[in-house]
């Protein structure tokens, strides 16, 4: 397992290079001038050269992203151009309220997802299968945006019951639309992978015997049954979660959550080259991380590609 861990993590450092390079150069071909932008239009041409030659935008693209790599290799992002903090210690200030957010949200798409997937396997083709098929549909169907502003309109003005917005200083009440509205999604893809896997693997021949033998059926459900069906269930829980991470843009700007997707939306309406890099990479940095995990959990769930990495080694 050593050999398979270090060479998954071998393979990030060409993937981070190639997202770096591809997200600088496709910032650098976007049409229109940050410097412009952040000195004004009234402003007189000496003074944009300046601001270019300050911030290193006057140079060839290769060599912008030559020093940007410079920079990363001394472990730092640069700095935000509006308000020069470096854009490490603004991450590091917003990463931990992402964290937070896509932890509630996966809580609630699991819990959600696996109980009503099971619920639907228990009893294909019955009311409550027929139920749940309509719940995780609607759940796939509904956009972020609506949802997010359907709960705010429900909860917090006709209910009055959960607060509209904010992160009012850690308290669980503030998490809880945020958490179901980056959730909701997820969890009705996976109520839908955890009811195909479960009907499949409720159909094997040892699960015959074992309700042959009088064992329970939530013995077997969850000795048997579930353990099986959780390497499909455990990919996709690993990419929601990567996505939770990078894809809570449209969230945290509905329900006013300061993290990193709320800090990239507002450096993409800047213009703020250094802030969106930064947070794509960061982004990208997690994503891996979480996939590279879900590969090695792989290895408790199934004994075949422990043996198959170990004959290999």
């Amino acid at each position: 397992m050593k050999h398979y861990f270090f060479k998954r993590i071998f393979l990030v450092i060409p993937t981070m290079i190639g997202v770096t390079f591809i997200t600088f150069i496709l910032l650098k071909a976007l049409p229109g001038d940050p410097v412009q932008g952040l000195a004004g239009e009234r402003t007189s041409p000496e003074t944009i050269k300046r601001l270019k030659k300050e911030l290193g935008t006057e140079q060839p693209v290769l060599f912008q992203y030559s020093g940007y790599m410079k920079l990363l290799l001394r472990g730092e992002l640069g700095r935000s151009y509006y308000t020069n903090r470096k854009i490490t210690a603004d991450i590091k200030e917003k990463l931990p309220n992402t964290i937070k957010l896509a932890v509630g949200a996966m809580i609630f798409s699991t819990l959600l997802g696996l109980l009503l997937g099971i619920l639907m396997a228990v009893a294909p083709g019955s009311i409550w299968d027929r139920i749940g098929q309509l719940i995780s549909v609607s759940g796939i169907s509904i956009p972020v945006f609506f949802l997010g502003l359907l709960l705010i309109y429900l909860f917090s003005f006709v209910f009055q019951i959960l607060p509209p917005s904010g992160m009012g200083e850690g308290s669980l009440l503030f998490l809880i639309m945020p958490a179901a509205t980056l959730g909701l999604n997820s969890s009705a893809y996976l109520a839908r992978i955890t009811r195909s896997s479960l009907i499949g693997i409720l159909s094997q021949p040892y699960i015959v015997t074992a309700k042959a033998k009088g064992v329970k059926k939530s013995s077997i459900m969850v000795k048997h049954a579930l353990k099986n069906a959780f390497i499909p269930i455990v990919t996709l829980m690993g990419l929601d979660f990567g996505s939770y991470l990078n894809g809570s843009v449209l969230t945290e700007t509905i329900f006013g959550w300061d993290g990193i997707g709320r800090y990239a939306v507002e450096g993409i309406f800047k213009r703020d080259y250094p802030v969106i890099l930064g947070c794509v990479l960061v982004g990208a940095v997690l994503f891996i991380l979480v996939n590279l995990s879900v590969d090695l959990l792989y290895g408790f769930f199934d004994p075949r590609i422990r043996r198959r990495v170990k004959a290999q080694a």
